[in-house]
Order: structure tokens, then sequence, then C-alpha cells
């Protein structure tokens, strides 16, 4: 059983909260006791994003996120340094690396899945990875007990959810909006339509993200999945801290989001 499964094992039915935060930003010395901090706070799962200059999924905000964590240097190689660190000190949190398909072939798919098990990492959610065209990758994953994770869409057909639901383990991004990260105003009731025929094709959970930015949309979205993940507005309160503000800013986020869920 992998971390990630064995983690909503655990939850008894309470919902998963899944922050997303880019290794490096604002300031890499801050990453590792972000990461930790938000654990602390209450965090689930931790999506750690792969700094790449061309981020076709996200929005502005993280956008600038990579942009700087570029800037300061940050590859898969430094994300990988944080995975381990972070492990060191937290041997139950799972964390799962998300990003695009560059930097993983210029590092070799082989040796990243062989470095990234080593580290730690939990799951992989690699988004123009389609599941059609990697399923000796999830494969791998699964063989050093990493989970592979894909992306649906509100445009995704029956036949996809199927394919995704032969692939995927520990859990599925359900995408709630059409276009990038942090755009668009949240449909909960299109959510709330989707979630259930989305479950009718996977057996792992179903997380939904995008367009969630508060307590509120938060627990309306963490009604009918079962976890939510919050990225750009989080990415957005961190991006001006300082230094030694970045983990308590962090971990004072997702305490308000955690006990929001927690009143479902």
């Amino acid at each position: 059983m992998s971390r990630i499964e064995a983690t909503f094992k655990q939850l008894n039915g309470r919902k998963a909260l899944i922050p997303f935060v880019t290794a490096g930003d604002p300031h890499p010395s801050a990453t590792v006791d972000l990461l930790l901090a938000m654990a602390e706070a209450g965090a689930d799962v931790i999506e750690l994003g792969v700094p790449f200059s061309d981020p076709m999924a996200d929005g502005p905000v993280i956008q600038r996120a990579g942009e700087r964590a570029l800037k300061h240097g940050i590859g898969l190689r430094q994300v990988l340094d944080y995975v381990r660190a972070f492990r060191a000190r937290n041997a139950t949190t799972p964390l799962v690396l998300m990003g695009y398909a560059n930097p993983v072939e210029r590092y070799g798919q082989d040796a990243f899945v062989r470095d990234a098990a080593a580290a730690g990492v939990d799951g992989v959610l690699i988004v123009d990875y389609p599941p059609e065209e990697c399923e000796g990758f999830a494969q791998a994953l699964r063989g050093v007990g990493m989970d592979a994770i894909f992306l649906l869409a509100p445009t995704s057909t029956e036949a996809r959810m199927a394919q995704v639901g032969r692939l995927a383990s520990g859990y599925v991004y359900y995408v709630s909006l059409r276009g990038v990260t942090g755009a668009g105003h949240l449909d909960t009731g299109a959510v709330a339509d989707m979630v259930p025929r989305i479950r009718r094709h996977v057996s792992v959970p179903v997380g939904v993200g995008f367009g969630i930015r508060d307590a509120a949309t938060a627990k309306a979205v963490g009604a009918v999945s079962d976890a939510v993940v919050i990225g750009s507005k989080l990415v957005e309160l961190l991006e001006r801290q300082p230094a030694d503000n970045v983990a308590r800013t962090g971990a004072a986020f997702i305490a308000e989001i955690r006990a929001a869920l927690d009143t479902l």
C-alpha cells in the first residue's frame, strides 16, 4: 500500500486537504520549512511543483512562481533535494511531484523514477503525459511504490475517464474549470454533477482543484469530493512574504482551510 493510499484510508471519511506550492518559491531557503509547516497545520498530501519555463496549464500566479524558482536555479535535482530534506523530518505526509514532461524527459524517465522513489516521493502527476502514452511510466512508478496521478476535466469523455481509471492510483485530480489554474468562477453545482460520473469509472479518491480560493469554496467542494486541492491562492499569499514568514503564512492558511473542511 502506498503512503497516499494509506493516508486516504486513515482519514475515515474526513476530506483530504492537498495544497500545492512551487519548489523554491518564493525563497529557496523556505521550501522545506513551508512543507513541514503545512503538514503540521493539517495538509494530508502536498503537491510540490517542479518549475518549468512553459507551464501550459498554469495561470499567471503559478507561472510567476515558476519563473522566480528558475531564476534561483531550481530544477528537478534541487526539487528531489527538497524531498529528501522533508522526508528526513516527516516520514508520513505524502509528497506528489506535479509538473511537465520536459524536465522528466531531460532527466531520463528511468533515472527519474529511481531517484524520485529513493528521495521519498509518493506520487507523480505530469500534466502533459496523457494516459494513452504513459502506461509504461505508470507501471514503473507503481513498481517502486509511487502512485501515477492523472487529470480529468469538464470536457473528459466517459472513455477517457475509464482509461484513467485503469491506470490511476493514489487519487485522480479533477480540474473543475475550463482554463488555467486560478482562473474563472468555480461552479460547485457542476462539480457536484461531475464527481459521481468520475466515480463510476475510477476506484481511487477524487480530488478537485482549480478555482478554490478560500474556506467557503473549499468546504463547498469538499462536500461533494474526497479531497480539495488548492494552489494559486496559496502561492499568491506567499509570493510577497519574506523568507522568515513563508512557513508561518502557509500554515495559517492551511489551518483555516482545514478547519472549514472538518466541519463537514
